[in-house]
């Protein structure tokens, strides 16, 4: 089946088996053990906490700000943190409806990167379901900003990711990723990418009570200029990779896949959300569109564009 065929005729998709990994909270430093079922269609992304029942769709309307990881809350304020690494891969991977469970307050950390999840989702297998996939098309620009730090999503014909950081210390300085997001690309150049840190900053988490599930075995951490885990880096600019990750994950609780493009700058978890806000608050900047529709509108056409990734 040609590329186009594929997406005039893309389908909700869930998991073949169910699935289950077992690992770390990173902040918590608990132990945690997650299954994922296969969903019928339409019920989206769910996240069930098994120790206390709590039961919360993972959407921007169940989430909160925290500038740490990405946090869904339901009514009663139970929290389940940490789900950005496994959104991301859901995402990328085209999974649209499953049940995941957990015994904990968030999902674990594994090695602070989403290819143990990518790796969990090909396990499983993935299946199509017989309900057309819907998207949501950008069709007016839509931005947030607090101080030097914005988020901005604008009108492209698929999903495509610009993000820049910049940081004090010089091991990380200042790197710019952007290029489109597909599967392939992904799995390439994206699901490797680690969660990252200051040593001073994780001092100062730990004495905050967060990070203790964090290590040199789950996180890259930087200290004046220097790589203190003993294997390096797995990319020259793995830091903002590992933020463009974080922000297909976080774009995840728009509820369905997005097509536009995505510019962070110095962006985060808690301004990802609050674009997501203002992009549902702002009716004509968006709207509802089912890859059949877009073919006849003629935007179905795989669109090429190199990926570009590099330091600044």
């Amino acid at each position: 089946m040609s590329n186009d065929r594929a997406r005039r005729d893309a389908r909700q998709r869930t998991l073949a088996r169910r699935a289950g990994i077992s690992g770390i909270g990173l902040h918590c430093g608990l132990p945690v053990s997650m299954t994922l079922d296969p969903a019928p269609v339409d019920h989206g992304l769910v996240f069930l906490r098994k120790d206390t029942g709590q039961r919360v769709p993972a959407t921007w309307e169940h989430a909160v700000e925290s500038p740490l990881c990405t946090t869904l809350v339901d009514e009663q304020g139970g929290k389940i943190a940490t789900i950005e690494h496994l959104l991301s891969a859901l995402s990328a991977l085209g999974v649209d409806n499953l049940l995941i469970t957990l015994d904990g307050p968030e999902a674990p950390v594994l090695d602070g990167s989403s290819v143990r999840y990518v790796a969990l989702i090909d396990q499983a297998g993935i299946v199509e379901q017989a309900a057309p996939r819907r998207a949501i098309e950008i069709l007016e620009p839509v931005e947030v900003i607090d101080g030097d730090r914005s988020a901005r999503l604008e009108p492209a014909k698929r999903l495509e990711m610009a993000f820049d950081i910049d940081f004090a210390d010089p091991a990380i300085g200042q790197q710019r990723w952007e290029g489109p997001i597909d599967e392939a690309l992904y799995r390439d150049e994206i699901a490797k990418a680690r969660t990252f840190g200051l040593l001073a900053e994780v001092e100062m988490m730990r004495k905050a009570g967060l990070g203790r599930g964090g290590s040199l075995e789950n996180a890259v951490v930087v200290n004046n200029g220097s790589i203190m885990n003993p294997e390096g880096l797995r990319y020259a600019d793995e830091f903002v990779r590992h933020k463009v990750l974080d922000a297909i994950g976080d774009l995840a609780l728009a509820g369905a896949p997005i097509q536009g493009r995505f510019i962070g700058d110095k962006a985060g978890h808690a301004l990802t959300l609050r674009l997501l806000r203002q992009l549902f608050a702002t009716p004509k900047a968006w709207r509802w569109v089912t890859p059949r529709e877009e073919a006849k509108r003629g935007g179905a056409a795989r669109v090429t564009v190199r990926a570009a990734a590099q330091r600044a």
